[in-house]
């Protein structure tokens, strides 16, 4: 077993990779074990992946119905073994509630990533290879959207389309795309020149071949990491909305809106508040750690 194991790890740490797949798998396995040496990194990955078992199983793990509460005898109960975090004002069970708040936080942060990540990386991919006007227009537009705080402008859109929790992702989404864009630009403006690429140029590829299918596979890296360091932000914004009460709507168990049903009772029942502050800022630093060691795991320049 051994020494099929060593033979796999020379395999995939070759200097010469036979065909595509081993040089993927082998940028994969180096990549892993960069990241597994990060101690933090690891940590962050088990606390997502945790909150993703949470979210996933909240039927199952939550002791009460999130939304149903007893207002005669449960209401504003301190932390017991009845109630691990607690009561709300409605007597409902905070802990419940912070469950299937998981799920509504997982949402927000997937939709956002997919929505925002792939505009951002398209604009600055063909902002930066298109280059002249193309450029000048794109990059003007991003700027507009870079020179007003994140929170404030998606406040406009929800303002805009309304309170709710699909219309806070849109307006986060609208609002998360300029930094990507940025980042595949400056990408794509020292990979426009390289060797390969003219060679592919060459070969007759056209424009939107060589942007979609070389390009944007080079770029994809820096953009996943810098999707996974703004994931805390989009976490805050989301729960900020919630908390003005422009995200999801009563009785739905979002975080943010659980901390503004806590502030009239945070110096007497603290633990209303101070449970779903706990989670945004457990869940935010987890997905820190993991794009710290993403970073260093994807960046050559810092493995280097």
């Amino acid at each position: 077993m051994t020494a099929r194991m060593d033979a796999l790890h020379a395999w995939l740490m070759s200097d010469r990779p036979q065909s595509r797949r081993q040089a993927a798998l082998g940028r994969a396995y180096a990549g892993w074990r960069s990241f597994a040496r990060n101690r933090l990194a690891l940590a962050g990955l088990v606390a997502v992946l945790l909150l993703v078992a949470v979210a996933l199983c909240a039927p199952v793990l939550a002791p009460y119905p999130p939304t149903i509460g007893d207002l005669r005898t449960e209401r504003l109960l301190p932390p017991s073994a009845l109630h691990w975090a607690g009561t709300d004002d409605q007597g409902r069970d905070i802990l419940s509630r912070l469950i299937y708040g998981s799920r509504i936080t997982l949402q927000v942060v997937a939709l956002v990533a997919v929505l925002a990540a792939p505009l951002g990386l398209l604009v600055g991919t063909v902002a930066g290879y298109a280059g002249g006007w193309v450029d000048a227009v794109l990059m003007r537009v991003t700027d507009i959207f870079l020179a007003f705080p994140r929170l404030i402008l998606a406040l406009a859109f929800v303002a805009a389309l309304g309170p709710g929790i699909g219309n806070g992702v849109v307006a986060i989404a609208i609002t998360s795309w300029p930094p990507y864009a940025r980042i595949a630009r400056a990408e794509t403006l020292s990979l426009r020149q390289a060797d390969y690429i003219s060679a592919v140029r060459l070969l007759g590829a056209s424009p939107g071949r060589i942007v979609l299918r070389h390009i944007m596979p080079l770029c994809l890296s820096s953009v996943i990491v810098r999707v996974t360091l703004d994931m805390a932000g989009i976490i805050l914004t989301a729960a900020g909305l919630g908390f003005l009460g422009l995200g999801a709507q009563p009785p739905t168990p979002e975080w943010g809106a659980m901390i503004a049903g806590g502030r009239a009772y945070v110096l007497d029942q603290w633990w209303v508040a101070a449970a779903p502050g706990a989670a945004i800022f457990i869940v935010s630093l987890a997905f820190n750690l993991l794009g710290d060691g993403l970073r260093d795991a994807l960046d050559p320049k810092a493995r280097g």
